[in-house]
């Protein structure tokens, strides 16, 4: 039952499955009174809930059979939380009080789970919606979903909230060869664990958060990964001075400017860690909180890993030049034999291949083109929710910013409603008139 359930979810992520679903669909219309939330992670988790809490009712539509798809079925078996719980909170419930200071995968996913259940939010799942447009003429978006029996639905809504945030989907990098490498070649979506690859030489590609993870699992179940280092990296201890990195960060910057904090977090970290370019991990030229700030990319916490790689257990590789036979040539001119390829290349939006929108959405990234904390509200009832690239901390600032302006909105309606009802009712009536 739960691989029919992975591979049901697993198709709903498929273009060439949904584009197949949407040909010979016949459609019927509904009419929602309240926002459309497009997308059951987090974020739209959020958003449903704040809007709950202010008395507007709201659909969310889920292309999956599950909410929280991403955590649920695309991701590793080790993973946890990198961040401490109270800053991975969603708003107005917080985790419960026996949870560990960073949370598994599971016990994220129970908490999302109990979370939908304490706000009565009823995601219409295996929903996978294929266009998004505004009709002007009518002042509705007009919303068209298609579903797993390949019945489809319009929903007309006044709100559209965009909640598939900057993981929809897995991004598969071009390489030469890769045809006749031969081996197992997958995203980490597909990895669950390093028990397949025990024994196995196994290069991974990308050296974030998962990609660093992944290689400490592969050591962990007696794999032998190496690295490619395509780029500069931020690594940092997850905890120091006796707190959390990122809430010492926080709490640093009520008081002193971003660049002083991250001298301070490099120098604690130097004396931690030492110099990370000996073994192959050249840091970038910004601190990692103002490159977090300019560029969204997340410095790596370490858990483990960078001993590993100090030790030898795992290899740190330049960039690939192109793939062969079982091999890899790097672009130092060096080869070596792989028997698997794991790409931690990260993951996309989604959002420009199916909302028919130029204004408030980049057609290049998929993400709002007002940098944060400006990108959550569109024009014509359009608004996004999960794109600030600061995670569920931004998550939920948004969702209750979103809360709040519909709730205006829809309580300035409702009174135009009442008005106009009242109104009718006070017409006297063709039979007493005459």
């Amino acid at each position: 039952m739960d691989c029919l359930r992975e591979i049901q979810g697993k198709q709903a992520h498929d273009p060439i499955f949904i584009e197949k679903m949407n040909t010979s669909v016949s459609w019927r219309c509904i009419c929602v009174p309240g926002p459309l939330i497009v997308g059951a992670g987090p974020s739209g988790l959020a958003t449903a809930a704040c809007l709950k809490e202010k008395g507007v009712p709201s659909v969310v539509l889920e292309r999956s059979n599950c909410i929280a798809s991403l955590w649920q079925l695309k991701t590793y078996d080790r993973l946890r939380l990198h961040l401490p719980k109270q800053f991975c909170e969603l708003p107005l419930m917080g985790f419960p009080t026996d949870f560990p200071t960073y949370p598994i995968k599971q016990q994220f996913v129970d908490y999302l789970e109990a979370y939908a259940r304490e706000f009565d939010i009823k995601p219409r799942f295996n929903e996978t919606v294929s266009q998004a447009e505004y009709d002007a003429t009518l002042g509705f978006w007009r919303v068209k979903s298609v579903g797993v029996n390949g019945k489809g639905t319009e929903y007309v809504c006044r709100w559209l909230v965009v909640a598939t945030g900057e993981n929809a989907e897995a991004v598969m990098p071009e390489m030469e060869g890769m045809g006749e490498f031969g081996g197992d070649i997958r995203h980490t979506s597909l990895y669950k664990s390093g028990e397949e690859f025990r024994g196995k030489r196994v290069l991974v590609v990308g050296c974030g958060n998962s990609g660093m993870e992944v290689c400490l699992d592969l050591c962990n179940h007696n794999a032998k990964p190496s690295l490619v280092v395509r780029d500069t990296v931020h690594v940092l201890p997850r905890e120091m001075l006796g707190r959390s990195t990122f809430g010492l960060s926080m709490w640093l910057l009520k008081w002193l400017p971003i660049r002083f904090v991250d001298r301070l977090l490099l120098i604690v970290t130097w004396l931690m860690l030492g110099d990370t370019a000996r073994i192959g991990l050249d840091r970038p030229r910004l601190g990692p909180l103002e490159l977090k700030n300019l560029s969204g990319k997340t410095p790596v916490l370490d858990v483990g890993t960078l001993a590993n790689i100090k030790s030898g257990d795992i290899k740190v590789c330049p960039s690939i030049k192109r793939l062969k036979r079982h091999a890899v040539e790097f672009v130092n001119g060096k080869t070596e034999n792989f028997d698997a390829i794991i790409l931690a290349t990260g993951y996309k939006s989604n959002v420009p291949s199916w909302l028919k929108e130029r204004e408030m959405f980049s057609e290049k990234d998929g993400y709002p083109r007002r940098p944060f904390p400006n990108g959550w509200k569109g024009e014509s009832g359009l608004y996004a929710v999960g794109f600030t690239k600061r995670g569920l901390l931004g998550t939920s600032m948004d969702a209750r910013r979103i809360a709040e302006d519909i709730e205006r909105c829809w309580k300035h309606e409702a009174k135009h409603r009442m008005v106009f009802t009242r109104s009718l009712l006070q017409q006297p009536s063709s039979d007493s008139s005459s």
